[in-house]
Parts: C-alpha cells; sequence; structure tokens
C-alpha cells in the first residue's frame, strides 16, 4: 500500500527521537498542522493525531479512542493521552535535535511540546535486557495487512493506529536473576532467541502469541530502547490496522483473562500509554482529510 507513511514499514533506525505534544484549546490546530504537512515527510518523521485533537477539528477518528488502564496487585498500566505524537528516524542525534526544533516551531502555537525521549538501536535489534524484539514481526505483505487501514475510503485507507508506551526496567533486578530465570520470564533462550517448549505460562511469548487470540492479534512492532541519566527501558509502538489487536495483547499480559500475569512486569514497568492516529499518504505529503484539512 504506497499511501502508509513509509517509515512505519522502514527498519528501526540507528537513532530515534518521540516528541509528545499538548494542545492549546484557544489556538487552531488545522493551519498547525498544514504547517506540520510541510515538514513531515512519513519516513524521517512519522506522525500521530491524539483523539482530543481529531475532536477539536470536529471530525472524530471512529476508531480511536481512549487508552485502557489498568491497577493490577504491585504495579499499574497507565493511560497518558497526547494531542500529537512525532518519531523522527536518523543516524544523527544533531540532526533529530534540529528537526525537533523546526517541528516545534511549525506546530507553534497551536501545540506545544511537552516531552521528548531519544531512543536506539541496540545490537541487529535487541531489548536492553539482551533478548532480540519483534522476533515474530508480520513482513512484507502481512506487515501491511496488519498495519494499515483499508477499505474504509479514500481520506482513511493507509492510515494506522499505533499505541505507545514508555517502560523503565529494573535492570538490576533483572541481572540478579538466573539466566535459566531470563529466559523463563521472556519464553526464548537469549543464547540463540530458540523458543523454549517448557516455558511457564507466564511466559512472555507465551502470553503474547498473537496466533493464539481469535481472531489473530497481529501487530506490527516498531520498538526501541531508551536511556537518560536516570533510567533506561523500553518504548514500546505497535502498529494495527484497529486497536483491538493491541487491546487483547494487553489484557492477556495483565491476567485480565486467567490471573496469570506476564513475567515482564517482575523487572519493568509502564510509565505511559497513549493512542494516535497516523494519517496516511497522499502525492508525498500527510493527507489530513479526514480531519477536515
Amino acid at each position: 500500500m504506497s499511501n502508509i507513511q513509509p517509515g512505519i514499514l522502514a527498519p528501526v533506525p540507528s537513532l530515534a527521537r518521540y516528541l509528545v505534544f499538548s494542545s492549546v484549546p484557544s489556538a487552531d490546530p488545522g493551519e498547525a498542522l498544514s504547517r506540520l504537512g510541510r515538514e513531515a515527510d512519513g519516513e524521517t518523521v512519522i506522525v500521530g493525531i491524539g483523539a482530543s485533537v481529531a475532536a477539536q477539528m470536529g471530525k472524530p477518528i471512529a476508531a480511536l479512542h481512549a487508552f485502557p488502564s489498568y491497577s493490577v496487585a504491585g504495579f499499574d498500566v497507565p493511560a497518558t493521552p497526547a494531542a500529537l505524537w512525532c518519531w523522527l528516524r536518523g543516524e544523527d542525534r544533531g540532526d533529530l535535535i534540529h528537526r525537533t526544533r523546526r517541528l516545534s516551531r511549525a506546530l507553534s502555537p497551536a501545540f506545544v511540546l511537552d516531552r521528548t525521549i531519544d531512543a536506539f538501536r541496540y545490537g541487529a535489534g535487541r531489548d536492553l535486557t539482551g533478548y532480540e524484539d519483534g522476533t515474530e514481526n508480520p513482513a512484507g505483505d502481512a506487515a501491511v495487512e496488519a498495519a494499515a487501514v483499508c477499505g474504509l475510503g479514500d481520506a482513511m485507507d493507509g492510515s494506522t493506529l499505533v499505541a505507545v508506551q514508555q517502560w523503565v526496567h529494573d535492570l538490576d533486578r533483572f541481572e540478579a536473576m538466573s539466566p535459566v530465570a531470563q529466559d523463563h520470564a521472556i519464553g526464548r533462550r537469549k543464547s540463540d532467541n530458540e523458543e523454549l517448549t517448557d516455558a511457564p505460562p507466564s511466559a512472555h511469548i507465551r502470553r503474547t502469541a498473537q496466533e493464539s487470540f481469535e481472531p489473530p492479534a497481529f501487530v506490527l512492532r516498531r520498538s526501541m530502547p531508551w536511556a537518560d541519566d536516570c533510567a533506561q527501558g523500553l518504548v514500546y509502538v505497535a502498529f494495527g490496522a484497529s486497536l483491538a489487536p493491541f487491546e487483547a495483547l494487553l489484557a492477556r499480559m495483565v491476567g485480565a483473562e486467567d490471573g496469570i500475569v506476564d513475567a515482564l512486569f517482575t523487572f519493568t514497568r509502564p510509565v505511559s500509554g497513549s493512542y494516535f492516529w497516523c494519517p496516511p499518504m497522499r502525492a508525498g505529503k500527510l493527507d489530513f482529510r479526514a480531519l477536515g484539512a
């Protein structure tokens, strides 16, 4: 599908920066989005629109709704809605910083930059725990089928929904676990990435086996590690033609179905949770027609 933002289907870059914006109620978001459309190419800058902005423009996106929150014994899964999200992809951190400045200027005064997260590719695509990330990601036509909206009309087809969570790892706790306990928490061997046949029901791979849901819960993951001076973890990014697959995965992880909590929660926690609608492309530009822009 040629009208999906191309950076969504591309492999994760060496470096990335995630920008989260809030909106100014008295300002016109339409004009700011028009300026954003001239700066964002869908490849080095992927754009996601929050439900509040679509509502502010009088054009709510039917498939976009509030992020689910959970409170489970010992931890919370928070919902942190935001107006606008940009995923900057590149190879040079200085370039990402300058792009951040240009985007912030283009979006002012309708949007205010609240938060930035700097991310990076670790090895050939590993989480900071050392395990490969995205092993069972769909590829090729299956990736497009999992990620892209289809059959909803010219202004919607090629768009996608994205779930974004920032997870904070306790690597000291993880590294205190034995190698066997680590493998059982993930459900794969770190040494060769082979899935364990004797993994416990709480193993992450068993909790989130996408083909085990009815219907299957396939999403296109584009997660990347992040770190700052005080903490580190993973920015989980999952694109889907709808939000239903992600919500099925998350519900099973927190044990909503059977009371079995994903073993990931023994050493990592999400501190944010947001949904966005990523518009399609048209003639090489972001297509905001579904928002009336």
